[in-house]
C-alpha cells in the first residue's frame, strides 16, 4: 500500500507515521506538511504542501489510502483563517481524493463533532450537527457533512471518520500549552504536587486516549475494509472525582456558568488562546461508546488517566519533538 498523509507533523501525525511504518502491508508513506521535518521515518518521503493551495490532484494520484490530520485551531480569534484549513482545505483533499481515484480516505474527526448529549455513552449514530458556540465544533460536524455527501454519491470510495476523544502525549505538550493555555501560562504550573485543588463543574466529563494507542486506530481504518464512523476512547472517563484522585488533588465544585464567563472574558482580552466554546464542548458533549472500533480489534494501552499525568508532566518539562508544530520553540522558529 502507498499511504499519503497530511498533517503528518503534529500530534496525531507523527504517530500515525511511525505506526503505519510498522505495517508490512504498507510499502510507502507520503508525509505531508506545511513545513518539511528534519528527521527520517522508515517508508516515508515527505512532501511540503498546503492544502489550501497545492496540487493536491497531484499529490494523491496513485495513493491506496489518504489520512487527512490537518486542522488549524488557532488563531482562535479569527474564523475565517481556521475555516480556510479546517473546512475549505478539507473540501480541497476530498475532491482530490475523487479525481485522483483514491480508493480510501480516513478523516481526523472528533468526540466535537456530535451535537449536546448526555453524559453517558452513545453510539456513533448520535447526530453529528456540533456544538453550536464552538468553532471548532462547527468545523468538525460541517466537514462530516461534505464526507456524508461524498460517500452518498461516490460509494467505490471508503471513507472512514476517527472520532476520538482529547488526544495526549509527552511529545505534543508544548503544542498543547501554546494552542490552549497560551504563552502567559507558566509551565511550572503543570506540576502534579502543585494542584492541591481542582475547581470544575459537577457535570464536567470529558474522554481522553494517547496519541500512539489513536494512530493505531488510524493504521487499523487504513489497513482493513472499514467503513463510517468510529469512536475512539480510552477509560477511565475523565470526571471531576477521577481527575482529583489522579492529581491528588481536592474537588471544588464551581459553577459553569462561572467558568466559562472567566473563559469568556479571558480570551476576550487575548490572556489564553482558548475560546468559551472549548469549556461547552467539555459540558455538553456526550460521552462515547468504543465498541465499534474495539471491534475492529483495536485495545488501547495506556489509560487515560495515564495519558493525561503524561501530557502535564511533559508540560512542566517543557517536552516537544523535532517538527515544527510540535517543537519546544514553537511552530514559528
Amino acid at each position: 500500500m502507498r499511504v499519503v498523509v497530511i498533517g503528518a507533523t503534529g500530534n496525531v501525525g507523527v504517530r500515525v507515521v511511525e505506526a503505519l511504518g510498522r505495517r508490512d502491508e504498507v510499502r510507502e508513506i507520503v508525509g505531508v506538511a506545511r513545513r518539511r521535518p528534519g528527521p527520517q521515518a522508515p517508508k516515508t518521503r515527505w512532501v511540503t504542501a498546503d492544502i489550501r493551495e497545492a496540487d493536491l490532484v497531484s499529490l494523491l494520484r496513485g495513493a491506496d489510502a489518504v489520512v487527512h490530520l490537518a486542522w488549524m485551531i488557532q488563531p482562535g480569534h479569527d474564523e475565517r483563517v481556521t475555516s480556510s484549513t479546517n473546512v475549505d482545505g478539507s473540501r480541497r483533499v476530498a475532491e482530490a481524493v475523487i479525481e485522483a481515484g483514491v480508493p480510501a480516505l480516513v478523516y481526523a474527526s472528533s468526540i466535537g463533532t456530535y451535537a449536546p448529549g448526555p453524559k453517558r455513552p452513545v453510539n456513533e449514530s448520535w447526530p453529528a450537527t456540533g456544538i453550536p458556540s464552538s468553532f471548532y465544533s462547527r468545523h468538525k460536524a460541517a466537514v462530516e457533512r461534505l464526507l456524508a455527501d461524498l460517500a452518498a454519491t461516490h460509494p467505490e470510495v471508503r471513507i472512514v471518520a476517527l472520532r476520538p476523544g482529547l488526544i495526549f502525549q509527552r511529545g505534543a505538550a508544548s503544542e498543547i500549552r501554546r494552542l490552549f493555555l497560551g504563552k502567559l501560562f507558566p509551565p511550572a504550573a503543570a506540576n502534579r504536587r502543585l494542584l492541591p485543588i481542582l475547581p470544575l463543574p459537577r457535570g464536567f466529563a470529558v474522554q481522553a486516549v494517547h496519541a500512539e494507542d489513536v494512530a493505531e486506530a488510524y493504521a487499523l481504518a487504513v489497513t482493513s475494509d472499514a467503513r463510517g464512523a468510529f469512536n475512539v476512547a480510552a477509560d477511565p472517563v475523565l470526571d471531576p472525582s477521577t481527575l482529583a484522585s489522579a492529581l491528588d488533588a481536592k474537588h471544588v465544585p464551581v459553577p459553569a456558568a462561572l467558568v466559562r464567563a472567566a473563559a469568556a472574558a479571558t480570551f476576550r482580552l487575548h490572556l489564553q488562546p482558548s475560546e468559551p466554546g472549548w469549556v461547552d464542548l467539555a459540558l455538553q458533549t456526550p460521552l462515547m461508546a468504543t465498541d465499534r472500533i474495539r471491534a475492529l480489534g483495536w485495545s488501547p494501552r495506556h489509560t487515560a488517566t495515564d495519558a493525561l499525568r503524561e501530557l502535564l508532566d511533559g508540560i512542566r518539562d517543557r517536552a516537544g519533538t523535532s517538527t515544527a508544530p510540535l517543537h519546544p520553540a514553537g511552530a514559528g522558529r
